[in-house]
């Protein structure tokens, strides 16, 4: 059972932070989740929001910060965070940008493509990165049709489909086994809940509070 940090540790250390990625480290987890945006330098950068309104005291679309303007609000890039994990973890990178997909590519195939695995709710993404790299571990997410997040896997060869806990149970994660999926649900933060997917027999659990699981 894979303990896996959603934004590093969020429930305890500020989304999608470097301080948030070490928390999620020393709690001893074996992977990180992040989300990546574009910068006005095409830098892949670790934020989830298109703007940093929420998340930072700056204002405005990510695309329109620089990468060294980002970094002065917090927002680190992605090269930051592998240089931080240093492959004491796996990380699965989820692109929210379409446009930051071949320089996320670019940078990874530097390095041992084992510790990470690409995920996106645009599945169009997946099916380009299917086509440049076969060799990267995809992720399908879906947050409402585990059959067609399914078929869709299939058709790329995914490792795994990630998909929010509520769609699973016991039968349904079989299936995705007998499929030879890895199943990763989110965002799994309540005990009792935590408890039900590891009922279910789930590889992975992605969590705000990762010390939970």
């Amino acid at each position: 059972m894979l303990k896996i940090g959603h934004r590093g540790a969020k429930g305890h250390v500020s989304e999608n932070t470097l301080q948030s990625f070490q928390k999620a480290i020393d709690l001893g987890c074996d992977g990180i989740e992040l989300d990546i945006q574009l910068s006005k330098d095409k830098i892949p950068v670790v934020i989830h929001d298109e703007t940093v309104d929420r998340t930072t005291f700056g204002k405005g679309f990510v695309k329109n910060f620089t990468s060294t303007e980002l970094k002065k609000i917090d927002v680190p890039t992605l090269q930051e965070v592998i240089d931080l994990v240093n492959q004491n973890c796996f990380i699965n990178i989820e692109i929210k940008d379409a446009n930051a997909t071949s320089e996320t590519l670019k940078l990874l195939e530097k390095y041992d493509l084992n510790f990470f695995q690409i995920s996106s709710f645009n599945w169009k993404v997946l099916e380009e990165i299917s086509k440049q790299n076969s060799k990267i571990y995809l992720g399908v997410l879906t947050e409402n049709n585990l059959e067609n997040a399914l078929a869709f896997a299939k058709r790329i060869n995914a490792k795994s489909i990630n998909p929010y806990y509520k769609l699973l149970n016991l039968e349904k994660v079989t299936l995705l086994h007998e499929n030879e999926f890895e199943v990763f649900p989110w965002t799994v933060n309540d005990i009792s809940d935590i408890e039900k997917m590891k009922l279910f027999n789930v590889d992975g659990i992605i969590s705000d509070f990762p010390d939970r699981i």
